[in-house]
């Protein structure tokens, strides 16, 4: 009872509908030639004609015809009072000829001043080229992308955005799921050829990969053998490009073929997604967990009372799309367009010539065409998609919607904006709202009904990962193999597996792997570079002490490294025997002209302290020593700063510069004999006679005999810390090596077991460090050198090092490398020649002293010296007596004196020291010439 209750309150509706077609039908046949004026009670209309072809046997077809009639009849019914009505012409046209023959008959029979339409991409080059012949705007509304240009043709105009936008929104998808790269299924015709270049671009700018792009035709078979490669290939993110058939045959057998279950992701284009609604059921089960896009339209009431009405108009057609949508403003903007420009003479609907550039001289220029254009351009308003307007001959760039296919229905996960990208959700005005989710996307559900996320790629076959780790027979602390003989399992560990084992706990996935070893250890000739060779057939990945190598980048990827880079060498640490080596520091014009200094200086003090009167504490001392005592003054006064050595102003004016001056030398001297003695003194060059030792196995061998020019029989691999020290000990007449060249990792684990005895000298040759290695173009390499740089510059990294190299060790110490651990000690031979000195200095003294043959020598000596002093300086009783002491017993009679007071005795009451020892003085300098007299 309700339904027919229901059918009759449409049924006023219904004929309302019916009699707006019937007035339109009785309109399209009168004369179509002529711009008549209709009439239809007191009301009358000017005709504008547009032209419309589609294919009315497609479903696009009969649903932008149905939208193009209900666009008509809303118009006029929403605004009676204008003078202008569209008079549409529409020719069914399924082929390139089909549309050839349509355009020329609308062109010249139906003389139409616009054109919507055709459908397909072939098609719509050729008529815009030729309604730019003749002036007429051609509106499309399929083609989103077009090798016509605006510039080269004004007057084809696109509803539809540009695939620019949308090649950039797919890019922004897959760069937000973080898929490293993508294969393209794309339908083979001009138009999708077309797409790619923009979708190229797009990847390009996001640093996304194409793995590969697959051409679909229309035949089974072929579309079955294109998904067989496909299962083969490692990436599982595929983006279909294709029309509503292909599409659909393409998704049955691609889940037929098990392509639609878990770790595959699936994205389609607005080609497929405007389309969703129309597929059967069996289609849209095969698409479960398929991402699209389309673009978005926002609800509205207007919008709602459309859907409305297509419910009750739309038959068989199914479900209108953005399309239909688009075709709908567009006819509704060319009725604006019309209304602006008004009615116009007949004879002003052409142009004044004959030649259109057509080589039909039947078609006759529009002067119309121009002015609707024109109009068309400068019309805005809100419509079904929201706001219309064209800008430089296509649609406002709209907003696309980002959705999940689900059952029967899709949910929307987000949108996407040329302005600010990937968003959650849209404002009420059509913008991108800010999320408080750490997330742009909503989750989605995936093919096979998982909600995990598909890494976009496959590890393997077997589904685990393949490591692959060279077996060596030293340096095990980067990688020790071991194999249990009970299951053939392989297990390795090492600072390498560490550093794989912590990056595998970064990494946004889980990773299931084997250990596969290369190399029994038997077989000497074995190298890294042919482990290598062997991904990915063998390894899916090799783990160890692998150098990133320029030569092997050219069929392997590498990871970021996790050690120290470069090449060094190490030589022993040899200094040569030199007891002599603390005259070194300075050489010997200095030494001499530091003596010659200090005599210089000497005998300057002596001419200053000559005139200057006995008034300190020091003129208690005898002349005699004190004039001895100036001649030592620069020495003694460096030992004896505390006491007045001079008394002369000048005296002390040039002592002062002499100890500046002498401050200067001292310095220099121990920072000159610093380095003596902690720096090598060692110069090692490569000569025909040296032999340089190379780990075995590695690419030294290479790098030695290409980089430097090193004869090969000059060469000899070792694959230990203790072989090398056992060759470098003998050395190369023995049978061993001079030197070893090899990466840093490798000598700082050498030099911690023998610091004392090496060191590392000369240049470091660049080499990248040790890296894990990866297939050409494996997605794993981004992954894992995200992950080793988080590990290596993160808390754990000194742990690991330490775990396996011993405590101190630290590779992000710059100087740990270069600088010993332990101290280099000085012994007794590096000093033997100054003891010698100072042993001869204190004998000599001594015999001097002690012995009578050396007072006698020093005597004579003396008493040579004293005879080259000026007669004002006589001689102390302190001299007279060693001068008594020197000379030879001739019998001549010697008159000692009496023993004199003491200086207390000698002062009298009244009468000060300085006096009694200057009357002292005097009174020995008497007696002294008697005596010698």
């Amino acid at each position: 009872m309700s339904v027919t209750v229901q059918c009759f309150r449409l049924l006023p509706f219904h004929i309302i509908i019916l009699f707006l077609l019937f007035k339109l039908d009785y309109s399209f046949a009168t004369p179509k030639h002529k711009n008549d004026e209709s009439s239809s009670g007191q009301n009358k209309y000017f005709l504008v004609h547009i032209g419309v072809i589609l294919d009315l046997n497609s479903p696009i077809g009969t649903m932008v015809d149905l939208c193009i009639k209900m666009a008509l009849s809303d118009f006029s019914l929403e605004h009676p009072n204008y003078r202008t009505r569209l008079h549409l012409h529409t020719e069914d046209a399924e082929s390139l000829l089909d549309t050839n023959f349509a355009v020329q008959k609308l062109l010249k029979y139906e003389e139409v001043h616009g054109i919507l339409g055709p459908q397909g991409a072939i098609e719509d080059k050729f008529v815009a080229e030729l309604g730019g012949k003749v002036h007429v705007p051609v509106i499309s509304f399929s083609a989103r992308s077009s090798t016509i240009s605006g510039a080269q043709n004004r007057y084809y105009v696109r509803t539809p955005p540009d695939d620019l936008y949308q090649a950039q929104a797919l890019a922004a998808i897959c760069q937000e799921f973080k898929w490293p790269e993508v294969v393209i299924l794309y339908e083979d015709t001009e138009y999708f050829n077309h797409f790619l270049w923009h979708l190229n671009k797009a990847f390009q700018e996001v640093e996304i990969g194409i793995a590969y792009m697959s051409a679909i035709t229309s035949e089974d078979i072929q579309i079955f053998k294109e998904l067989n490669k496909l299962i083969a290939k490692k990436t599982r993110v595929f983006l279909v490009h294709m029309n509503l058939s292909l599409g659909s045959r393409l998704f049955l057998h691609a889940k037929n073929a098990g392509m639609m279950s878990e770790e595959y992701a699936w994205i389609i284009t607005e080609y497929l997604s405007n389309f969703l609604s129309s597929m059967d059921f069996v289609v849209r089960d095969s698409m479960e967990g398929v991402l699209g896009i389309r673009p978005s339209v926002q609800r509205s009431e207007k919008l709602n009372s459309f859907h409305e009405s297509w419910k009750m108009n739309m038959g068989s057609i199914g479900e209108v799309n953005v399309n239909g949508l688009w075709v709908y403003d567009a006819v509704c903007s060319l009725a604006m367009a019309a209304e602006k420009i008004g009615p116009v003479n007949a004879s002003s609907l052409y142009m004044n010539t004959s030649k259109n550039g057509t080589g039909n001289t039947d078609l006759k220029v529009s002067a119309y065409g121009p002015r609707l254009l024109s109009e068309l351009s400068g019309t805005k308003f809100r419509g079904l998609i929201g706001d219309f307007q064209f800008i430089n001959g296509q649609l406002k760039p709209s907003v696309f919607e980002i959705l999940n296919v689900i059952g029967s229905g899709e949910r929307t996960l987000g949108f996407w904006t040329p302005e600010k990208g990937i968003s959650r959700e849209l404002s009420s005005t059509g913008e991108a709202k800010k999320s408080t989710s750490t997330k742009n996307l909503k989750n989605a559900i995936w093919p096979g009904d998982c909600v995990t996320q598909p890494k976009g790629w496959a590890i393997s076959a077997t589904g685990k990962l393949r490591v692959g780790v060279p077996m060596v027979r030293g340096f095990k602390q980067f990688i020790n193999v071991t194999i249990d003989p009970a299951t053939n399992r392989t297990d390795a560990t090492g600072f390498s597996v560490d550093i794989f084992l912590a990056t595998l706990q970064l990494l946004p996935f889980t990773i299931k792997y084997d250990f596969y070893y290369y190399n029994d250890s038997k077989n000497s000739n074995w190298t890294y570079d042919d482990m290598l060779h062997e991904i990915p057939q063998t390894f899916d990945i090799v783990v160890g002490d692998t150098t990133i190598w320029a030569p092997r980048v050219n069929y392997v990827d590498f990871s970021l490294p996790y050690s120290e880079p470069g090449v060094t060498l190490v030589v022993k640490n040899k200094k040569p025997f030199d007891m002599w080596i603390f005259i070194k520091p300075l050489h010997w014009d200095l030494w001499i002209a530091i003596i010659i200094a200090s005599i210089l200086l000497g005998i300057v003090l002596r001419i200053l302290e000559r005139r200057v009167p006995n008034t300190d504490e020091d003129s208690i001392r005898p002349h005699r020593e004190r004039l001895r005592r100036t001649y030592w003054s620069p020495i003694t006064v460096l030992a004896f700063p505390e006491r007045n050595m001079v008394a002369n102003t000048w005296s002390i004016f040039v002592l002062m510069f002499w100890l500046f001056m002498a401050f200067i030398l001292m310095q220099s001297y121990t920072a000159n004999l610093s380095a003596i003695l902690t720096v090598d003194q060692l110069k090692f060059a490569f000569t025909d006679e040296y032999y340089v030792g190379y780990q075995e196995g590695s690419f030294m061998k290479e790098f030695l005999r290409v980089r430097l020019n090193i004869n090969e029989s000059r060469l000899r691999s070792y694959s230990s810390v203790e072989e090398y020290y056992d060759a470098m000990s003998k050395g190369s007449k023995r049978g061993g090596i001079d030197a070893i060249f090899d990466e840093i990792p490798y000598m700082k684990i050498f030099l911690n077991k023998y610091d004392s005895q090496y060191k590392m000298v000369g240049p470091r040759y660049r080499t990248d460090g040790f890296g894990f290695a990866f297939p050409l173009g494996s997605p794993l390499t981004a992954y894992f050198s995200r992950a080793i740089a988080a590990v290596t510059q993160g808390p754990n990294m000194t742990f690991i090092e330490q775990t396996h190299f011993g405590p101190g060790y630290s590779s992000q110490d710059p100087l740990s490398s270069t600088i010993s651990q332990q101290t280099s000690s000085l012994s007794f031979c590096d000093f033997g020649g100054l003891f010698i000195i100072v042993g001869s200095v204190t004998m000599f003294a001594l015999i001097c002293s002690e012995t009578s043959l050396g007072r006698k020598v020093t005597a004579q000596f003396s008493q040579m010296c004293f005879r080259f002093m000026p007669s004002e300086f006589p001689l102390t009783r302190n001299d007279r007596e060693e001068v008594h002491e020197s000379l030879p017993e001739t019998g001549a009679p010697y008159i000692e004196e009496a023993p004199t007071q003491s200086e207390e005795e000698i002062c009298e009451p009244g009468q000060n020291n300085e006096t009694a020892i200057a009357e002292d003085q005097e009174g020995n300098i008497d007696n002294h010439q008697e005596g010698i007299s």
